[in-house]
């Protein structure tokens, strides 16, 4: 789902200017980016350490929790 996340940001960022809101809000995405990094990794750690990739995978969930407020803030000084 994540890999959707990201892939749907990018064809976003591609259809939208440099400077426009959206391109500002998403900023580097590290969080999406991250979160298919640790995917992959837990994918390959899967077929060796399998108790380690779960940790993982818990570990983007967990990441995710956590409320992204880059929209709502760039909403907020656009309307001031």
């Amino acid at each position: 789902m994540r890999i959707a996340y990201y892939i749907l940001t990018r064809v976003l960022l591609r259809t939208h200017e440099r400077d426009s809101l959206l391109a500002r809000a998403l900023g580097s995405d590290f969080k999406g980016r991250i979160s298919v990094g640790l995917y992959l990794a837990a994918v390959v750690l899967a077929f060796f350490q399998t108790w380690i990739a779960l940790g993982i995978y818990v570990g983007v969930a967990l990441i995710w929790l956590v409320p992204d407020r880059r929209f709502e803030k760039l909403l907020a000084e656009q309307k001031t």
